[in-house]
């Protein structure tokens, strides 16, 4: 049995218990917006730009959720997605499996010790969090849009020091994961500057993504830091804007969708530092 296929039985594994999860958290009918938000921000994270930076966006713009609910919705919604993303993509995409396996299980133990402190953090804190974490996202997509990393290179996999600084930045893409900040642009860069082939970069972040929100999916359920209702229209949405995206699409104008996400996450960004501030302001005259 060969790499490709342990990993499709692991994918089918975390999918049994994420619906086992999704089960034990209850259920509640979305909203039209709720599910169309989850096709429209699943279609474009499967090629590529990202959903969780668009999501809180759109959260934040229209209170759908309350702050410090975000990243665990986050988590929680966008799994059943990602799983399918790293069914079709580890399928498609040529990537050396033992880079491939180490690299997710590297993002899975950031992840797992991330959300341990995420799970018992203040509304402001996680603001602040978030609100540095939406920023990074932008700087990266804004490094994306304007070449200024390395275009990588035609290697599939790593070894030697190059391999511990990829599991090394994996594990910590793992752990920003549980505040929000995605790490679909975030790897392709650590990939893309070690010298691998971006394309490899999928298999990966998505590979990664699958296993590892699962897992803190449970988390999320089990201490109700999530938002059921906005979760589970994120997932309905996702499956169908995944298979659009991945078997359908050929070529959209990215660069120009790009642009527009960058704009409006440094806004949230801005916003959301904002509102920490003034948050912080109001409990200081308080204790006066």
């Amino acid at each position: 049995m060969d790499t490709k296929t342990l990993l499709f039985i692991g994918l089918g594994v975390v999918l049994v218990i994420y619906g086992a999860t999704i089960v034990r958290g209850g259920f509640a009918r979305p909203t039209f917006p709720q599910t169309a938000l989850g096709f429209v921000t699943a279609f474009f994270d499967t090629l590529g730009i990202g959903s969780f930076a668009t999501t809180t966006t759109v959260f934040k713009l229209r209170n759908m959720v309350p702050v410090k609910l975000i990243p665990g919705t986050l988590n929680v919604g966008h799994t059943l997605p990602t799983i399918a993303q790293a069914f079709i993509y580890t399928s498609l995409v040529p990537v050396d499996a033992k880079t491939l396996v180490l690299m997710i299980a590297a993002a899975c133990a950031g992840s797992w010790l991330g959300v341990g402190f995420v799970v018992q953090w203040p509304r402001r804190r996680i603001q602040i969090g978030m609100g540095l974490a939406l920023f990074g996202a932008a700087v990266v997509l804004l490094m994306q849009q304007l070449e200024w990393f390395p275009g990588g290179g035609e290697t599939l996999g790593l070894s030697g020091p190059r391999l511990g600084v990829g599991l090394a930045g994996n594990f910590a893409l793992g752990v920003l994961m549980m505040l929000g900040i995605g790490l679909y642009g975030p790897c392709m860069i650590l990939v893309s500057l070690l010298g691998m082939n971006p394309t490899a970069a999928f298999p990966i972040m998505m590979g990664s993504c699958a296993f590892l929100m699962p897992t803190s999916a449970v988390r999320f359920v089990k201490t109700r830091t999530y938002h059921v209702q906005a979760a589970l229209g994120l997932a309905l949405g996702a499956v169908p804007a995944v298979l659009i995206a991945a078997l359908l699409v050929k070529s959209l104008p990215i660069g120009v969708v790009r642009w527009l996400v960058i704009v409006v996450v440094v806004y949230t960004s801005i916003n959301m530092l904002a509102t920490a501030g003034i948050a912080e302001g109001q409990d200081g005259h308080s204790h006066a």
